[in-house]
């Protein structure tokens, strides 16, 4: 992300600004610059004088602006830390008057998750003005996996287009999830091993073997036996392995399908364009189709909708995870 990037460069530049409000879906970048303020502004002589944390919960916009305007001691900066400000919702146009005139000689830091300001209102305005406004965006799960190898890349580490899948597969979006699992790798890797699926196997606990990554490539590839197999796994570990979400990721893998067939362009780049997949999985996706005409995936499509209702206990009386998964078998083969 570059604008985090910019905004890590200017504060190792002493190119510091008097606001930084920080908000958005994906709390991990938040998160972290905050952090990063917190721990490279003041040194840490400086800190035990100049530096506070406040939380939106316990704190008023009139307290964090009091605080905001007090001086440094012996320090060219003091550093306000507002966490957990979404809390404030209702109250955050108040700061609109202390942005209009922010204490220079403050660094005031505000930590809005999972909300974000309104761009028509004036704060919003007032803030890009005068500070500096991130807005901290959730990935798609397209978008993940290169995230991964960039975040890896930056730290020196190469990792295989399936070992990033299955992270994506069982994880989901959450970077700072990704992040914790990550850092067990490099506690135990070094910089000159491509992790692999076997090392995520290994070091995180996910199956390289036995996941919808590799259900996915059964079905695609209409290897009833390696699917049963996989399928019988998911049964007798249905904790790790729910339902819904195996039948979700089989509803989108042949949505995505369905939308290949209707594509005019079959290369590896288009499809990878279209389908929002990395280019490593195109072959997948072409083998399936082949495996699978239109007709065949609408009907296909239309029996996982029902199974879905099935795993929700709608219109069927209570069925185990074994019995909805040898149904989702028998609707696809």
């Amino acid at each position: 992300m570059e604008e985090v990037k910019k905004i890590v460069s200017d504060i190792k530049n002493r190119n510091i600004k008097p606001i930084y409000f920080f908000m958005g879906e994906e709390p991990y970048y938040i998160d972290k610059l905050t952090d990063y303020i917190a721990n490279n502004v003041l040194t840490e002589d400086e800190r035990g004088f100049n530096q506070m944390t406040l939380y939106g919960k316990d704190t008023t916009v009139d307290q964090i602006v009091e605080n905001a305007k007090r001086f440094p001691m012996m320090a060219e900066y003091q550093v306000v830390l507002v966490k957990e400000a979404q809390h404030l919702s209702r109250t955050i146009d108040q700061l609109d008057a202390y942005a209009s005139n922010p204490q220079p000689s403050t660094v005031l830091v505000i930590n809005y998750k999972y909300k974000k300001l309104d761009k028509r209102k004036k704060v919003y305005k007032t803030i890009a003005k005068n500070g500096v406004l991130l807005e901290s965006k959730k990935l798609y799960e397209n978008q993940v996996a290169d995230w991964i190898r960039k975040v890896l890349a930056g730290k020196g580490y190469k990792i295989t287009p399936k070992a990033s899948a299955l992270l994506v597969e069982f994880l989901g979006t959450d970077l700072s999830k990704i992040n914790n699992e990550l850092e067990k790798l490099f506690l135990v890797l070094s910089k000159d091993i491509e992790i692999s699926a076997d090392h995520i196997e290994t070091h995180i606990g996910i199956s390289k073997d036995y996941n919808n990554f590799e259900l996915k490539k059964a079905v695609g590839e209409r290897d009833f036996k390696k699917a049963a197999q996989i399928v019988a796994y998911f049964a007798q570990n249905p904790k790790d392995n729910p339902f819904l979400l195996t039948v979700s990721l089989l509803n989108s893998f042949f949505a995505q399908l369905l939308e290949y067939h209707g594509l005019k362009d079959h290369s590896q780049k288009a499809v990878a364009s279209a389908l929002r997949i990395s280019p490593f999985f195109v072959k997948e996706y072409q083998t399936a189709a082949r495996n699978y005409p239109m007709k065949k995936i609408s009907s296909i499509i239309s029996g996982l909708r029902e199974l879905d209702l099935k795993g929700k206990g709608l219109g069927a009386s209570n069925l185990s995870q074994a019995d909805l998964l040898k149904e989702l078998l028998n609707t696809i083969f």
